[in-house]
């Protein structure tokens, strides 16, 4: 036990991970401090905060795809201010570390009892007749020598500069004429960066965030005292989020939306990110926080090129959807698959060459195809679900991609049947492909999709506007009667 404590210590404090971080590469490394230090690199002071415990971690930044540094101080502000996302991905980072300084420490601890086992009570017996003093300091010797190798305590290097630098407040960094929020009497900066161009770097990211902060956390407390329709016994009520386009602020928001409705599930309908780039990670990590607790279903739009946005969230508990037929909330059936114009095609990713078209046609050969109907056809663009809906083989397609709401609008298949195409607005408030901001840039929506028995009963849409005001729309119930 002893030996097992001791090495897997030392295995954890020596531990460090690789992870994307605040739209960087960075290392993350524990130790018994209690502070989270941000290393930043040489033209930005470094950062320390409280860790809220007595783990803490350093954070060295390494590469970002910035194009100037006015934007990566930008992205920092906007980030910090919903930072949830992000505390949980080091928090898994450190968790994971000592899990496996933990194992490894106990898989060693059991080599001295494997050793003494081995070597049995016999062959004991006689080392400890033969241990004499000399070969007690000769043993002891060389096992100092040995720590003293791997330790090698006289290879040092020159001082590092940073410790040399002196702690100092947030504030007194700043000077006076600087108003802080609440929220950063505990930040530390360290470094020697006095030039009136930095400084204002700083000024503007501390202005960015406050304001970042309180328009979306008062939406968010506002939100949660919305008058929605309340689900009656027996319906199942899902939020459904579509082109967030990196706007983590908005993520707190349409949770808060969510629960003042009393919904258990959330559909996203991709657009997470503005190109689909690891950097970008930050804003799955934000999405993926924001509704943790309930079920997940989502799929990747048109500007989440390739793989990464999928896997991702696939990784973090999203059920991503692949063209093939799965349970959905309220006892409900599936479909969905990813945009065909970024480069991941669901089940058929291995299949170059496929047209919207193509697409289209292959999800309602699979809804058709389906051993029961298909309650809801979850896609980026809903003209995937087109053809779907011609045939008369679901009942509801959604989608977003549009960036303005749309429906719902009732068709009646070729075979009688009634179904619902249904176009979320962009819930980022995005008016291009990025909306990160410290406001939305457009008006920002989410929708409530409400379930009974099975089948799709009625939707609420719920805005928030550019100046934090909501609009609220009715509850339009859904009428899947057979046509006559």
């Amino acid at each position: 036990m002893v030996c097992a404590v001791l090495v897997g210590l030392a295995l954890f404090l020596t531990s460090s991970r690789q992870v994307v971080l605040a739209s960087h590469d960075a290392t993350v490394r524990p130790n018994f401090t209690g502070e989270a230090v941000v290393y930043t690199g040489p033209v930005l002071p470094d950062v320390r905060l409280p860790a809220g415990g007595r783990i803490g971690v350093d954070i060295r930044l390494g590469k970002s795809d910035a194009a100037s540094t006015d934007e990566l101080v930008e992205r920092y502000a906007l980030i910090a201010s919903q930072p949830e996302g992000q505390i949980a991905k080091v928090s898994a980072a450190v968790q994971d570390m000592a899990l496996d300084a933990a194992l490894r420490g106990a898989v060693i601890g059991l080599v001295p009892i494997g050793v003494w086992l081995l070597v049995g009570r016999s062959r004991r017996a006689e080392i400890r007749a033969r241990l004499r003093p000399p070969h007690a300091v000769i043993a002891v010797g060389v096992v100092v020598l040995l720590g003293l190798a791997l330790w090698q305590p006289w290879s040092t290097g020159d001082d590092d500069m940073e410790d040399e630098e002196d702690w100092v407040s947030l504030a007194d960094f700043l000077g006076p004429d600087v108003p802080l929020p609440d929220d950063a009497e505990d930040i530390e900066v360290r470094g020697d960066v006095t030039t009136d161009q930095t400084h204002r770097l700083i000024e503007s990211a501390v202005d960015t965030y406050d304001k970042s902060k309180t328009f979306y956390a008062e939406a968010a407390d506002e939100a949660a005292g919305l008058s929605l329709r309340e689900p009656q016994e027996g319906e199942t009520v899902v939020a459904f989020v579509s082109d967030r386009h990196d706007n983590i602020g908005m993520d707190p928001v349409a949770r808060a939306v969510a629960d003042a409705a009393g919904a258990t599930a959330v559909f996203d309908g991709g657009d997470d990110t503005s190109a689909g780039k690891s950097w970008e990670a930050f804003s799955l990590d934000s999405v993926s926080a924001a509704f943790a607790g309930l079920d997940r279903w989502g799929v990747a739009g048109n500007h989440d090129h390739g793989d990464f946005v999928h896997d991702y969230l696939a990784d973090h508990g999203w059920t991503m959807l692949d063209g093939e037929v799965v349970d959905g909330p309220g006892d409900t059936t599936l479909l969905g698959v990813d945009d065909p114009r970024s480069s991941g095609l669901g089940s058929w990713r291995d299949e170059t060459g496929l047209s919207f078209t193509d697409v289209e046609d292959r999800i309602a050969d699979a809804a058709c195809a389906a051993d029961e109907r298909v309650t809801t056809i979850l896609v980026h663009d809903a003209n995937l679900g087109r053809e779907a809906l011609d045939r008369g083989c679901t009942d509801l397609v959604l989608g977003g991609h549009l960036h303005v709401r749309v429906g719902p609008t009732r068709v009646v298949g070729e075979n009688g049947q009634a179904g619902y195409s249904y176009t979320t607005g962009t819930t980022g408030g995005a008016a291009y492909a990025i909306a990160l901001g410290s406001k939305p840039r457009r008006d920002a929506d989410i929708s409530l999709i409400t379930y009974a028995d099975g089948r799709p009963t009625g939707i609420q849409w719920v805005t928030l506007r550019t100046n934090g005001d909501y609009a609220i729309g009715s509850w339009v119930p859904l009428s899947l009667t057979p046509a006559e």
